[in-house]
């Protein structure tokens, strides 16, 4: 076993960009097939297993606590789509589930009421009368490493299954066809594809993505079945490589939606499936900075375009637009835009309109309801009500343009995710399920709040924390997670593995800060290109607050992040090293200036309006090049840190963090090479990690013991967690 931290031979590369030298060490570490690079990746994984060896038993508790919370043999609440009820299955024992359905009953009063399962289900029988098997996912992972399923789709006339996979990471998917008829796969295969699949009405042609050399997808092709992949269409190429493109069915399966979207800017086709070979239509050509969706409902007896949009102001305005070409000017407001929301979503049903929102950074569904003799159509407009401090609801599955009731999601920190039909005749909500946690598990063992920590500037950013009541007195250890990129939004969300966390005493936190969307537009855009700073000291400022109002210390609060939330953390580490007592990084984007550098990288190209073109641009490559976690890692004291990768990762690509360690243990002042620095390489995976729920567990617990030893909860077990339910 290695006695000391691995370190990476220095190979100067020098680039010069705006007449700066710039010479990177450690650049030869991307040559992924070279066996010094696996050498050097191997010897990092080996003094990983050497530094948590100690951790092992705790790790393998974690996992069975996981395990004994989890009901491993499950099904989802049941979706009805046209004459069946679609749900998936798990299988205690097996890593992956299977998707099923059976059919559903003729229509009638109960006919949107799912079925339940029978009690005494088990793995070895039908879930439910007349099951089919549509897929069974660890049939198809047989054999593989590595498994995910991409994208699945069944047919208008409920014949073909269309399904996508990936067995290496790398998020290029593999299309089959399966014939629900006979069982038997079509000879049709459809290679290199990203994203969804979408159907014809007629099911003669299937629609699907692929990607440039970028990783960027930039076609769209249409595919009919009983053909070869070298016949296909080819419908739409997408020239710009700021776009990306996709492909999908409006819910009243009346048109085809084709959208081109860039970071700031939309472009939309649609195609009347009347008339299938007929010619696409732009519905308002792109202009810089208008970014908009559409959809077709039906307001008044009439049919039109719902149209989401910027175009009157950054928070977004549901507008009404002929079923033609339409530019801006031509769209009338449904919702006028409002600064203090923001619209996400629209979802549109013949009876009804479903508006996702989000107000004070707290989410909401907003209903329509339509009427042929109200007032523009519209005979009433309300929020479902929901009564918690800090929630996440949203919509869930509704592919039926007829049904009456509403499929939502509804979640905290502290109640698991719970599937509620909202039937918006009565305007009552009915919980189908609650996912269950075992082992005793009760909500009301633990509080949440809202807070608020007080940036540098003045601006008040908010905190969702969770904790058990009956923690011991005074400061306690804290994990703090944070994301703050895409005008993603890091919501409340429920984990079993964190209870693993929160019951030895410990609290978890989200700082939800700028560069997501939790509050608005405005919070995205204080917190990209040049402002992408405030993202850093917003997660400071949550962690200072943390410990002002006494919930923790500096020295037990471990910050995480993943993917941009890995940046943050690595820029984090060297801004406030002394404010955290540990920080993790999963596939962290810390190498920023090298790949908004290299246009051929994947994404690249379509990220210049998040980051800004340094290639280009002196000024943003100055201002890059002032906190990429890489070019300013210096010889100061830092915390502990967990890197955790994966070799085939194709959006932030595995050398970004090995370069990061190599320079985090070259500039160690004690010349130890900061042996408190650990980077854990999955050689056979990709942006996600392991595949299978049981690999998913063991990786948890990885961290989560590492992180309780930093938080010096390592010993003991976890109180309160009772066995298994009987």
């Amino acid at each position: 076993m290695p006695d000391a931290p691995p370190v990476a031979d220095r190979r100067p590369l020098t680039s010069t960009h705006h007449g700066q030298q710039r010479v990177d060490d450690y650049e030869w570490l991307r040559a992924k097939d070279d066996p010094d690079v696996r050498a050097h990746l191997e010897a990092e994984n080996a003094w990983t297993q050497q530094q948590t060896a100690h951790l092992a038993d705790l790790r393998q508790t974690i996992f069975d606590e996981i395990k004994a919370r989890t009901l491993e043999t499950d099904l989802s609440v049941p979706t009805r789509q046209r004459g069946y009820w679609y749900y998936s299955r798990s299988f205690e024992g097996k890593e992956y589930g299977a998707s099923c359905r059976v059919p559903a009953a003729v229509d009638g009063p109960d006919s949107w009421t799912p079925p339940e399962p029978a009690e005494d289900s088990t793995v070895d029988q039908p879930a439910l009368p007349g099951e089919e098997v549509l897929l069974d996912l660890n049939d198809l992972a047989e054999g593989h490493e590595f498994f995910s399923m991409g994208a699945s789709a069944v047919s208008l006339d409920d014949r073909y299954l269309a399904y996508s996979t990936d067995t290496n990471g790398d998020e290029r998917y593999t299309v089959r066809v399966k014939d629900l008829t006979t069982g038997e796969l079509l000879p049709d295969v459809v290679e290199g594809v990203l994203g969804g699949l979408t159907w014809s009405p007629d099911g003669r042609d299937l629609y699907y993505a692929t990607v440039d050399a970028s990783w960027r997808a930039d076609k769209i092709w249409r595919h009919r079945i009983g053909t070869m992949q070298g016949d296909d269409e080819l419908v739409h190429a997408e020239t710009d490589g700021r776009f990306w493109v996709g492909l999908g069915r409006s819910r009243s399966d009346r048109f085809l939606l084709l959208a081109a979207g860039s970071k700031t800017t939309t472009e939309m086709r649609f195609l009347d499936t009347r008339d299938p070979d007929g010619t696409w239509q732009v519905f308002a050509e792109r202009r810089e900075g208008i970014e908009y969706e559409i959809e077709h409902a039906v307001i008044g007896g009439e049919d039109v375009f719902l149209v989401l949009h910027n175009a009157t102001g950054p928070d977004f305005e549901l507008g009404i637009a002929p079923v033609s070409p339409t530019p801006a000017d031509g769209w009338r407001a449904l919702i006028p835009h409002d600064p203090a929301v923001r619209l996400d979503n629209v979802d549109a049903f013949a009876g009804h309109l479903v508006v996702s929102q989000r107000s004070d950074s707290l989410t909401q569904l907003r209903v329509l309801e339509l009427g042929a003799d109200a007032e523009g159509g519209i005979a009433d407009d309300y929020l479902v009500p929901f009564e918690a401090e800090v929630y996440t609801v949203g919509v869930g599955s509704n592919p039926a343009f007829d049904q009456p009731t509403i499929r939502l999601g509804f979640t905290t920190m502290a109640v698991p995710p719970s599937v509620y039909d909202y039937d918006v005749a009565t305007r009552e909500l009915a919980l189908r399920r609650r996912t269950p946690v075992l082992g005793g598990y009760d909500p009301d063992d633990y509080e949440e709040h809202r807070l608020w920590a007080e940036a540098p500037d003045g601006e008040l950013v908010p905190i969702s924390l969770v904790a058990r009541r009956d923690r011991p007195a005074g400061p306690v250890p804290l994990l703090l997670y944070g994301y703050g990129a895409y005008e993603l939004s890091i919501d409340p969300y429920f984990s079993v593995a964190r209870l693993c966390m929160l019951d030895r005493g410990a609290a978890f936190a989200i700082a939800h800060v700028r560069g997501g969307g939790e509050r608005g537009r405005r919070w995205y855009d204080n917190g990209k290109l040049g402002h992408k700073r405030n993202t850093f000291s917003d997660f400071a400022a949550c962690a200072r607050h943390l410990v002002q109002e006494g919930w923790t210390t500096h020295e037990t609060i471990l910050g995480e992040g993943g993917s941009a939330g890995g940046l943050l953390i690595g820029a984090v580490a060297n801004l406030y090293p002394a404010q955290f007592g540990g920080l993790v990084a999963q596939v962290p984007f810390v190498d920023i200036l090298t790949t908004m550098l290299d246009a051929t990288l994947p994404l690249t190209v379509p990220e210049y309006d998040e980051w800004g073109n340094p290639e280009d641009d002196p000024a943003v490559f100055d201002y890059i090049a002032g906190y990429a976690p890489y070019d300013n890692v210096t010889s100061q004291e830092y915390p502990p840190i967990l890197a955790e990768t994966s070799l085939n990762d194709t959006r932030v690509l595995y050398v970004e963090p090995a370069k990061w360690v190599a320079r985090l243990r070259e500039t160690d002042p004690d010349g130890a090479g900061r042996p408190g620095v650990l980077l854990k390489t999955e050689m056979s995976a990709g942006h996600g990690g392991v595949s299978g729920r049981y690999k998913a567990w063991h990786d948890r617990a990885f961290s989560l013991a590492w992180m309780l030893e930093r938080m010096g909860l390592a010993e003991g077990p976890a109180p309160g967690l009772a066995g298994p339910a009987e």
